[in-house]
């Protein structure tokens, strides 16, 4: 019957009569696993940054009225298509930007147990007067602590907070852009102009800026209430209505189920972020390949550093086997040795990968596209430092195993003879 006491006993002597070899073989398996949490930490950090740029902003389905060309024209009117007729002026049959029964619909929608939340909005097109300045741009009536909560409206406002607009119907959120090109700061007050012609003074309580310039140099946030005003419509118009789910893979099926039950234009995150989701998925790709092409060298250099270990106690196995001990016994050494190995040098490995990751985490990032971004994005996902430990576990049993199962067959005397 084995006694794993005596062998684990031997293992540790093994490893401490020989510090310099075992010290080089538990930091090759540090390096490994603390270059590849560092490196995943980091990417999928910055991949992470670039998805919330959008996604945080982007409702999983926005419904809108789409204004179309009608589908039956005037000469399909014709009680005789076969006759030839002219048609003169025709003109596009006018539309409202407007969605019809919003409200119901708003209503129905949150007592959907799909739906997380919904925010309405009503976007204007108008002029931005300061001066002598005139320029043209969107703007944009909100529920605000909704964006907030949903949408982290929050985290694009770099100067001012939320409240200050959700509490003044008369106030502005304006984009950096355009403060910049009117040379405008917090508590000024600039006048918008809406396309119906009428003039609404308003108090500027804070900027925002999304990280996309040409949105920053047009957008612009106001209350509800205020953008009802500027569009001459009532507390019933709304233009949009935007849908954050609990699970963002409903969404698809869901926008066509709204667009099918309300003669409405329901699109999905998939189909909005189409292209984007292409560019993260190589993203993403080239991170995971890049973080297994790491695992696979520093596995094949865990492996010789421990096959020369193993081929230097060559003696130490003749003495093993001459004194009784059995081939499965040696075998069973050289892996607890290996696993000792491993555990040491894993854990030293996430330490250091923590180390590093927060070092990282502290530089500097100074973007003006980021506003709010000050340092580099880490991602301190504990299933990376899971796999981190138990790659240190595999890798150090795979290349203990093998050079053992060599030393378990090696007979003493042909060692001995040798020396």
């Amino acid at each position: 019957m084995t006694n794993y006491g005596i062998i684990l006993e031997i293992s540790r002597t093994h490893l401490l009569s020989r510090m310099k070899q075992t010290s080089i073989a538990a930091l090759g398996v540090t390096f490994g696993v603390g270059m590849f949490i560092t490196m995943i930490s980091f990417m999928t950090g910055l991949n992470g940054l670039l998805d919330g740029l959008i996604l945080n902003r982007t409702p999983h389905i926005h419904i809108y009225n789409e204004i179309e060309p009608s589908s039956i024209q005037p000469i399909e009117r014709l009680a005789d298509p076969a006759d030839f007729q002219i048609i003169r002026s025709v003109k596009p049959k006018k539309g409202e930007v407007r969605i019809h029964n919003a409200l119901p619909i708003l209503s129905q929608l949150k007592r959907d147990a799909r739906v997380k939340g919904v925010t309405p909005q009503v976007n204007a097109n108008v002029f931005y007067l300061a001066g002598s300045i005139e320029l043209n741009g969107i703007v944009t009536g909100i529920n605000v602590m909704d964006e907030v909560e949903l949408f982290n409206f929050g985290d694009y406002i770099v100067d001012g907070n939320p409240q200050d607009l959700a509490k003044n119907d008369r106030g502005i959120l304006l984009g950096a852009g355009i403060a910049k090109k009117m040379s405008l700061k917090v508590g000024d007050r600039i006048q918008v102009s809406s396309i119906n012609g009428g003039i609404v003074p308003l108090k500027i309580v804070g900027f925002f800026q999304s990280g996309l310039a040409e949105v920053d140099k047009v957008q612009s946030y106001v209350n509800l209430r205020t953008a009802q005003q500027l569009v001459g419509g009532g507390s019933n118009y709304i233009s949009d209505l935007n849908v954050k789910l609990w699970d963002m893979e409903l969404a698809p099926s869901m926008s066509k189920e709204i667009s099918a039950q309300h003669d409405l234009t329901a699109i999905d995150i998939n189909t909005a972020n189409a292209q984007f989701d292409t560019g993260s998925f190589v993203r993403n790709l080239i991170t995971y390949v890049v973080a297994i092409t790491l695992l696979t060298v520093a596995g094949f250099g865990i492996y010789n550093i421990l096959n020369m270990l193993i081929y230097e106690k060559m003696n130490d196995i003749a003495i093993l086997k001459a004194t009784g001990f059995s081939g499965r016994d040696v075998q069973q050494i050289f892996i607890s040795q290996a696993m000792l190995i491993g555990l040491v040098g894993g854990v030293l490995g996430l330490l250091l990968g923590l180390a590093l990751s927060v070092m990282i985490d502290g530089i500097p990032f100074d973007t003006p596209a980021l506003p709010t971004i000050s340092t580099y994005p880490i991602n301190y996902d504990s299933t990376y430092y899971l796999i981190g430990i138990v790659f240190a576990l595999v890798s150090t049993f795979l290349a203990g195993y093998l050079p053992s199962k060599r030393a378990e067959r090696i007979d003493p005397v042909d060692i001995i003879r040798g020396q």
